[in-house]
């Protein structure tokens, strides 16, 4: 149990090894990270019995930025009949488990494997639940096997609360027909992973007004919109004329790294394409000048170094904060629905702005 398993996007794997050997070396976890490219996976090897396990106690998973999912455990070798067997034999000095997840990875053989799992799931479960390995108890671990082939998987565990919401990380969301674009699942998949679903009716209702910088033609927006907020859409392009027929968006042709809200607002959203260190600025002034009260934005990556220029760039956001003696909870996450970027989420947490309508 001395392997760390990461699921991540398929060419992040550099960025997976990068921040998990620096969190390792912070918590004095000794070890090596290793990943093929374009695998959607990496490994953390840890040279001490318990590291692994002191890895994942020192760490939230919630703030890790590159990988999807982890899991403690090994990898196992199948043989072509009795899988299960040679899993349960395998699984004989692991604790009792309270969930199960049968995963792949995110790649094209990964998916061809998808059906597999779903027959394979029944069948193990049967036996495990029959072994006394595996309760319905969300406070015991959870059992996550990811296979790599038919005969290949690595079988793991990860507290239900310190781990993935989702099988491999990957939310299902549905695209809203509505929608004027697929960005629009960006800013959902952002509401699902920043914010508890339980606050969600506190921190996204119909008083609260918006902003989105750079919104044409509307796909976060819709978004802002469908909670009942009043939205003014920043962008020298179009909107798509269904958000406007709402009559709850004002859209302003301005250049949204220049525009500032007469009054404070609630939100302010921004998926410009633009360099990483414009767009931070951007975000450490609406929240550090009181313009908006929390904040999703997207940092667009360069093509090297990208960890090492993400990590940078949340150190000076939050140095400016300190620097200005404001309290700001900051989070980042290269979400599934994102691509070459990662997306930002800062909350003012004493200042509440005032509401105009």
């Amino acid at each position: 149990m001395n392997t760390l398993f990461f699921h991540c996007r398929p060419g992040f794997e550099g960025e997976v090894c990068s921040e998990i050997a620096d969190h390792a070396a912070h918590l004095n976890v000794s070890g090596y990270a290793k990943a093929k490219p374009g695998t959607a996976c990496a490994q953390f090897i840890c040279t001490e019995q318990d590291g692994a396990q002191r890895l994942m106690q020192g760490l939230s998973f919630d703030k890790l930025i590159f990988p999807r999912q982890w899991a403690r455990g090994g990898f196992i070798d199948l043989p072509e009949t009795d899988r299960v067997s040679a899993i349960l034999a395998y699984l004989a000095h692991f604790p009792q488990c309270g969930s199960l997840w049968l995963e792949v990875v995110d790649t094209n053989d990964g998916k061809e494997l998808s059906t597999f799992c779903k027959k394979f799931e029944g069948p193990l479960r049967k036996a495990l639940l029959g072994a006394g390995k595996l309760v319905e108890e969300a406070s015991k671990p959870r059992l996550l096997l990811t296979f790599m082939s038919g005969r290949e998987v690595f079988v793991g565990l990860a507290d239900a609360g310190n781990s993935a919401m989702w099988p491999m990380g990957i939310p299902r969301l549905k695209f809203p027909r509505e929608a004027p674009s697929r960005s629009t699942l960006k800013l959902e998949e952002a509401w699902h992973h920043f914010i508890p679903r339980e606050q969600w009716d506190e921190r996204l209702h119909s008083d609260m007004t918006g902003v989105d910088l750079g919104a044409a033609p509307g796909g976060w927006t819709w978004q802002l919109v469908n909670r009942g907020m009043l939205v003014t859409a920043v962008d020298n392009g179009p909107m798509a004329e269904s958000l406007m027929d709402t009559g709850l968006v004002q859209h302003l042709m301005a250049d949204g790294f220049t525009y500032k809200p007469r009054q404070p607002v609630d939100w302010m959203v921004c998926d410009i394409v633009e360099k990483p260190a414009r767009n931070a600025a951007l975000l450490e002034t609406w929240i550090g000048e009181g313009h908006c009260r929390e904040a999703v934005v997207n940092l667009k990556l360069p093509m090297k170094q990208r960890y090492a220029e993400v990590k940078r760039l949340l150190e000076r956001i939050e140095e400016g904060f300190k620097a200005r003696g404001i309290r700001v909870a900051i989070g980042c996450k290269q979400l599934y629905h994102d691509r070459e970027e990662v997306t930002c989420h800062l909350r003012r947490l004493e200042h509440k702005p005032a509401r105009s309508r």
